[in-house]
């Protein structure tokens, strides 16, 4: 089979889970023995055209704009143009698959003209992400999903949870919905043997200190509030002994205010984005890796976690609690409740025996459950199905 794929985030651009989870999917397809052109936007000194994993990588350039959504609509011009050139010398393609609204408008034109089937990944929706639609910008946005999902085929989303928000957010039939969670290369996480973790450690806390670490995005929804607020109780309960590392970028100011207002400053420490490299030797010393998330489709943070090896401490919100299992892969906390979440953390600390059994059953359950393997097989039974009912219909 032959997919154009079009993504708006593709490493070495890294903004969000969409650039993991396209650069980790798509060899897998190859593997499969499919064809696949994915098309994203240029980035620093990343070719215009290379081959990764046997995925043909096209990136276009796109005309900056100080407004994000006259950007947008130059991306999809830039996109929808250099899909058109590839499907006509190099097709005919089977299927275009889009991730996320952003893409929307030259996959739908693309769709139209060719009249090749589209299937849409939702990621997350606007909806979802401000717990309802509250602004003519929120609006516009939420407007351009459902356009998205209107003229998909079928549509992908990482957890059943996703599956309920797309069915009423974007009024997509439930049995046009297919469930398929996102995966990870537990193999990435494999720890440098040569490394002075002592001194490594000493960077972040002291020796008689636990590392509890979150990262991700410093924004509203991830609910740092929430961690920040349960840290003064697990301090209390650990007699001083623990530091909170928070990794990632964003406006960290009001979270420092906070910290310093909470009295726990010299317990806190902001790293700002650091990279996947070293994020990987950071995991070898942390004893906890926190969620706390107010909205989370998925929570893939969770699932590198698990492939680190740290026992993970999450909120009972969206697809979360369909990642972690309760009491048996990580802990399942009340969404937005300090107290709750800081009994998780204090669970996790206080128990090595039980941490240990965690992190075993986490590790074990990425192979069961989130291996790129079976998910490129399930993606590739729902292109079957559409290449299928494509061929008994009329356009």
């Amino acid at each position: 089979m032959k997919i154009l794929v079009l993504t708006w985030e593709f490493p070495p651009r890294v903004v969000g889970g969409i650039a993991r989870h396209v650069a980790e999917l798509y060899p897998e397809l190859v593997k499969l023995g499919h064809e696949i052109h994915l098309v994203t936007v240029e980035f620093g000194e990343a070719p215009r055209y290379e081959v990764v994993e046997g995925v043909q990588v096209h990136r276009v350039s796109v005309n900056g704009s100080d407004n994000f959504f006259h950007w947008v609509v130059n991306l999809n011009e830039s996109m929808g143009n250099h899909g058109a050139k590839l499907m006509l010398e190099e097709g005919p393609f089977d299927i275009i698959h889009a991730h996320d609204w952003l893409v929307g408008d030259a996959a739908i034109a693309l769709k139209h003209n060719f009249k090749v089937p589209l299937i849409a990944t939702i990621h997350a929706t606007e909806f979802g992400r401000h717990n309802g639609i509250h602004d003519n910008n929120q609006y516009y946005i939420s407007g351009k999903e459902k356009q998205l999902a209107y003229n998909a085929w079928r549509i992908i989303v990482c957890t059943d949870y996703m599956r309920r928000e797309v069915e009423q957010a974007l009024e997509s039939p439930w049995d046009k919905i297919d469930t398929i969670y996102n995966g990870i290369r537990a193999e990435k996480k494999q720890h440098r043997p040569d490394l002075d973790i002592r001194n490594f450690r000493r960077h972040f806390a002291e020796d008689r200190e636990k590392i509890v670490y979150y990262v991700g995005r410093m924004t509203y929804e991830k609910g740092v509030t929430v961690l920040l607020n349960a840290a003064p109780k697990v301090l209390w309960e650990m007699g001083g002994n623990a530091k909170f590392v928070f990794i990632g970028g964003g406006n960290t100011e009001q979270l420092k205010r906070q910290a310093w207002d909470l009295g726990i400053w010299d317990k806190c420490y902001f790293t700002g984005f650091i990279s996947d490299e070293y994020l990987d030797i950071f995991q070898t010393i942390a004893d906890c890796a926190v969620f706390p998330s107010f909205y989370e489709p998925f929570g893939i943070v969770a699932l590198e976690s698990f492939a680190a090896r740290v026992p993970v401490v999450v909120s009972d919100t969206g697809g979360l609690p369909e990642v972690v299992q309760h009491t048996k892969t990580g802990i399942v906390t009340w969404t937005n409740n300090a107290d709750s979440l800081a009994w998780g953390i204090l669970e996790v600390l206080k128990n090595p025996g039980y941490r240990q059994w965690l992190i075993d059953n986490a590790y074990e359950d990425l192979q069961r459950r989130f291996s790129w393997f079976k998910l490129a097989k399930q993606t590739e039974a729902v292109y079957q199905r559409v290449v299928q009912e494509r061929s008994q219909t009329v356009w």
